[in-house]
Parts: C-alpha cells; sequence; structure tokens
C-alpha cells in the first residue's frame, strides 16, 4: 500500500472542502472535551477520543460510499485523461500559491522562490495552470501548508481528530484550516454559484484520483481507522520534518528541525 497516497487523500479533502461551520462547531466541542479527557488503560496516547473518532469515521466512509466514490467513478469513465490531468493541475497550481507562503513562514528562502517561480510560469505560460509547464522546465513543488509551518515552529500535533466529511486530521492541523483557505483564490471567488461548482469539482476530481488507492486499502487493511490513523500522524510527521524525523524514542527530542541548506 502507498502510504503517501492514502496520507494525499486525507490532505486533499481538508484542501477542497475548507472549514464549515460544523466543523468549527466541533473544534471548540473537542476543545472542552480536552479539557477533562483522559486517555484510558490500553488506550493510544496519539487518539484518545477513539470512540468519537471512529463513529466520524464510519460516517465519513457511509458518505463517500453513497456518494464520493460513484460521483468520482462516473467522473473518471466519462472524462478524458487529458481534461482530467488539466483539472488537476489548475487546482494543484492554486494550491501553490500557500505553499509560496508557508515556505517563507517556515524560512525556506529557495523553496519560496522556485514555487513562486512555478506559479507564475503556470499561471502565465501553462493557460491558467491547466498545463504544468513548470515541471518540465524542471521547477518541481514544495509542497507545504500551515499545519506544517506551525509545527516546524514548535507547536505539537495535539491529538489525533477525524473531522466531518474532511477526513483524519489533528488538533494543530484542525487550527490551521482556516489560514489555509483564506489564501486559497477558490474561497474568494464572490459568486456563490461558481464558487461552490469548483470546490464540487475540485473534491470530485481529488477523489477520483485516489480510486486505486481506496480500493487497495479496503482488500489490505484489516482495521481501516486504526491504517488511516496511522499512516496520517507518519506522513505528517514526515512532512513537518522534511521526509528526516527525529528519533521518537531519543529524549528531548527538538521540535523544530534546521534549515535546509
Amino acid at each position: 500500500m502507498n502510504a503517501d497516497r492514502v496520507a494525499d487523500l486525507t490532505r486533499a479533502k481538508n484542501r477542497t472542502f475548507g472549514v464549515p461551520t460544523g466543523v468549527r462547531v466541533l473544534m471548540c466541542a473537542v476543545g472542552f472535551v480536552l479539557a477533562g479527557c483522559a486517555s484510558g488503560p490500553g488506550a493510544n496516547p496519539r487518539d484518545p477520543l477513539e470512540s468519537m473518532n471512529r463513529g466520524i469515521y464510519e460516517f465519513n466512509d457511509a458518505v463517500d460510499s453513497a456518494f464520493l466514490r460513484p460521483v468520482a467513478t462516473a467522473y473518471n469513465n466519462v472524462t478524458p485523461r487529458p481534461v482530467r490531468t488539466g483539472v488537476n493541475n489548475f487546482f494543484s497550481n492554486l494550491s501553490d500559491i500557500s505553499s509560496v507562503i508557508n515556505n517563507l513562514l517556515q524560512i525556506k528562502p529557495k523553496e519560496a522562490v522556485e514555487t513562486f517561480f512555478r506559479v507564475g510560469v503556470n499561471t502565465l505560460m501553462g493557460l491558467g495552470g491547466v498545463l504544468d509547464v513548470a515541471s518540465e522546465m524542471g521547477l518541481e513543488p514544495h509542497r507545504e501548508d500551515f499545519g506544517q509551518t506551525l509545527g516546524r515552529w514548535g507547536m505539537p500535533t495535539g491529538p489525533y481528530l477525524v473531522l466531518p466529511i474532511l477526513g483524519p486530521s489533528t488538533l494543530r492541523d484542525t487550527a490551521s484550516l482556516r489560514a489555509d483557505t483564506l489564501v486559497n483564490p477558490v474561497y474568494n471567488v464572490e459568486h456563490i454559484r461558481s464558487r461552490n461548482s469548483l470546490l464540487l469539482l475540485n473534491a470530485v476530481d481529488t477523489r477520483a484520483g485516489l480510486l486505486r488507492a481506496g480500493k487497495v486499502l479496503d482488500e489490505a487493511a484489516l482495521d481501516k481507522y486504526s491504517f488511516t490513523r496511522d499512516v496520517y500522524l507518519q506522513k505528517r510527521r514526515n512532512d513537518v520534518y522534511d521526509g528526516s524525523p527525529p528519533d521518537e524514542d531519543a529524549p528531548a527530542e527538538p521540535e523544530v528541525p534546521a534549515a535546509k541548506p
């Protein structure tokens, strides 16, 4: 199983749907719960709210089975591959804007400059991002989000959370969702119908690109909830430390990684 594809599904859901009112209410509720919450005997210390999380996970899985997966399958079947590639490139180019800002906030000037030029090249020469001209020129993406930025500067992950519709997260990543949506141009589209159409297209395209990974997960994991949780937490840790996390068992683990040369 490709762990990166499973983790990317969760990140893409966050980027696609933003932070609806229900999630903001959940964040407040979780804050009150955590104040008096303690892990029971044998409980995973990273997942003290496992009972609640499993219930939300089952709800999300039902929504995916009833709506997202069938629509994504139909989209894959009727939409030509070049069109699907263009749609994916377009939304990836928009997400690179957030990466520019977060590379700057993490004091990664080289990555910030490369990502900035990547956005400029794809926007101007790639028909608004539909064509990925930048990759052909050797300008590779440097994906960063506000959750990674908070982690780089020392904020702990907090407990694992499963958000309605959005899926796997942590308290830190949930707190950063609003900042990610603020810099996404789609959310600044004033025409409501157009904005909702773009969000729906992004959601369907994202889910369509992960149909194969979802099938492998269904066949390989005895406990899909635990597997998804562990993959997500490991992937996010690797993201914060740029693929070289310190030993979790080491004493006095540094929270802030050294800047890239």
